[in-house]
């Protein structure tokens, strides 16, 4: 590395600790929000400062708080999460508001015509991006009663993404990856029409990934800042809890 390579390399570093940084990630526990076919998370205590050090165990599934899905989560033979290449997890990133359609309809399902009514307002949807889909419905974190929102009969009633939207930015954007503030890609709405998330084997058939549960998008600009999602690299895993993050413009 040549001494002005390192240059540039601190003057961008110097560049981004001047810009604010949100963080876009849950804190998560045994009594958090998460998927109802998973088991509450336990956290033990292994040794205290009386033996001599603090440290403990941890027990989730991988698909738990804040969290990343490989390709291999839903389709065979793709990428696990240790194979996803550290450049893809740093992208441009766009955030779609429809908060205020989720706050009157909990069973909105974002679509085409919505991504496309968001372009008029602010240009194209830029191909590389990250999309990420803004709800607020984090703002129900940590309430698991609030999160899942369950109907008279027992069904949840949580927004999501549309297939053909989600279609429209990756055939029709070129974009790369996606995220959400819900359990799942799809709708609640939409995985009881369809009974399967159709939406969210799309999305992992496109041999990329997609970060679940975020928060803190409503901090964020529609276009201009950057995402980092930072994972462990667990052998042969479908996903894990992940420190995602966004500095702004």
């Amino acid at each position: 590395m040549t001494t002005q390579t390192q240059t540039d390399l601190l003057a961008a570093l110097t560049t981004l600790k001047t810009k604010e940084w949100v963080d876009l990630t849950h804190t998560f526990g045994p009594d958090s929000p998460h998927f109802f076919m998973f088991e509450d998370a336990e956290f033990k205590t292994l040794f205290n400062h009386d033996d001599g050090f603090f440290a403990q165990q941890f027990s989730f599934a991988g698909q738990y708080g804040t969290h990343i899905d490989a390709p291999i989560h839903f389709v065979r033979n793709t990428r696990y999460l240790e194979e996803l290449e550290l450049k893809e997890l740093v992208l441009p990133l766009i955030v779609v508001d429809k908060s205020k359609n989720a706050e009157t309809d909990h069973d909105f399902t974002c679509s085409k015509d919505d991504l496309l009514e968001f372009e008029k307002e602010h240009g194209t949807i830029e191909s590389g991006s990250f999309v990420a889909l803004r709800t607020d419905w984090s703002k129900r974190w940590p309430d698991p009663e609030k999160f899942c929102n369950q109907d008279a009969d027992g069904n949840n009633r949580i927004p999501g993404w549309g297939l053909d939207a989600l279609q429209f930015l990756f055939e029709e954007r070129g974009i790369k990856a996606i995220g959400h503030e819900t359990f799942d890609t799809d709708s609640a709405a939409d995985f009881r029409k369809n009974g399967a998330l159709h939406g969210e084997y799309y999305v992992l058939e496109q041999n990329t990934y997609q970060i679940e549960l975020l928060t803190n998008l409503d901090k964020l600009p529609a276009k201009g800042a950057v995402i980092f999602n930072i994972v462990p690299k667990p052998e042969k895993a479908s996903g894990f809890p992940v420190r995602s993050f966004a500095i702004l413009p």
